[in-house]
């Protein structure tokens, strides 16, 4: 959302004061999700995880927040276990990570309809996460 809200700043798209605003309502998400994590017992990272796993409602729906949860800190583990520093450009490291994310997935019984798209998702997420531990 920052990002998006600068690049429309910067394309005269919005004014100064229309960012401020995007900027206060990101404030008031992020806070939000800071609540969720520590009320799910989940650190930062865990939980852009959940959410990358409950994008799909039939999962929260089916497993519930709990569950959800403990896949989360399952696969934020995996993920650093199983992440070289070169791992985004390796394909064979990058399909490793997606068979144990997909491991994971059903060992916890995650509704297969939209399974395919949470790999995808956790993947993401597992990219963003190696950004910030790099920097």
């Amino acid at each position: 959302m920052l990002q998006a809200s600068i690049l429309r700043y910067q394309n005269r798209s919005i004014d100064s004061a229309q960012v401020i605003l995007e900027l206060i309502e990101l404030a008031n998400e992020m806070r939000e999700a800071n609540k969720r994590g520590e009320e799910l017992g989940l650190t930062s990272e865990e939980m852009a995880f959940y959410d990358a796993l409950a994008e799909n409602q039939s999962a929260v729906e089916v497993l519930g927040d709990k569950q959800l949860a403990i896949i989360a800190t399952e696969l934020v583990m995996t993920v650093r276990q199983n992440t070289t520093i070169d791992w985004t450009v390796k394909e064979s490291v990058k399909a490793k990570l997606r068979v144990l994310v997909r491991r994971a997935l059903r060992k916890y019984g995650y509704p297969p309809d939209l399974q395919e798209a949470a790999v995808q998702t956790v993947l993401q997420q597992a990219e963003l996460l190696a950004l910030e531990q790099a920097a």
